[in-house]
């Protein structure tokens, strides 16, 4: 594994991203209160900080340019090295059910554009996210760095977490794997929580919460059905 640096000098080769000395909220406040009211809170999210952190955080900044005007719709959308930003209501409902409090330590798994990450540091207080794909770290790192989010970026292979900021109150992957990693379980803390989809890539999937009982087992709750990407590595799928 490796770690990135946060600094945006240190990250960007050429130029800035282009939306990085202009406003970064524009008018996408509406776009936003009108996602949190129909797509979450409508939908049966419930949790107040969840709702207020999707809230703030701007979504169209984590796409593409020429995607921002359809950040805040109600699908996927895609991010580049055959990976996608989720739709709104899996990202609030994972960290719903991971239940992040103010000083809740958060592994992230598959930081993709940072989107999750960026929402879950609104939430908890230190958040470690692991993405594999080096391009994909460096460019969330950037976004993350220059929009204020503290957020540590590293690069490596998620499904071994990241040991060095164990344990963890909550680990919240975006990617399917056939069970719940062994190292997971390993850095996770008394009474933490592991939200992540289970289910072979391309079948049948679901969305599991997977709770750290006082006697060390895991107990585990299914959120309903998702689709995602493998999670890939030494203790998810094979890498191809």
């Amino acid at each position: 594994m490796r770690r990135r640096s946060t600094t945006p000098g240190a990250l960007w080769s050429s130029d800035p991203p282009r939306w990085f000395n202009r406003r970064t909220d524009h008018d996408h406040s509406i776009e936003r209160a009108r996602m949190v009211e129909e797509q979450l809170a409508h939908r049966g999210i419930e949790d107040q900080r969840v709702l207020d952190a999707m809230r703030r955080v701007p979504r169209h900044l984590f796409v593409e340019e020429s995607a921002a005007p359809y950040a805040y719709e109600d699908h996927p959308m895609p991010i580049g090295d055959g990976q996608t930003i989720s739709q709104p209501y899996i990202v609030a409902l994972m960290l719903q059910a991971a239940r992040i409090g103010p000083e809740d330590r958060v592994l992230d798994v598959g930081t993709g554009s940072g989107y999750a990450a960026a929402v879950a540091a609104q939430l908890g207080h230190r958040v470690v996210s692991v993405e594999r794909h080096p391009d994909l770290a460096v460019g969330a790192a950037a976004t993350l760095e220059a929009l204020g989010y503290r957020v540590e970026v590293v690069t490596g292979d998620g499904t071994l977490g990241w040991p060095a900021a164990a344990p963890y109150d909550a680990i919240v992957a975006a990617a399917t794997g056939p069970s719940v990693p062994r190292a997971w379980v390993e850095q996770l803390a008394p009474g933490g929580r592991i939200v992540m989809p289970v289910g072979r890539p391309g079948r049948a999937q679901h969305l599991a919460l997977f709770e750290h009982d006082p006697d060390g087992s895991l107990r585990e709750t299914n959120l309903g059905s998702v689709a995602f990407v493998p999670l890939l590595g030494a203790q998810g799928w094979p890498v191809p």
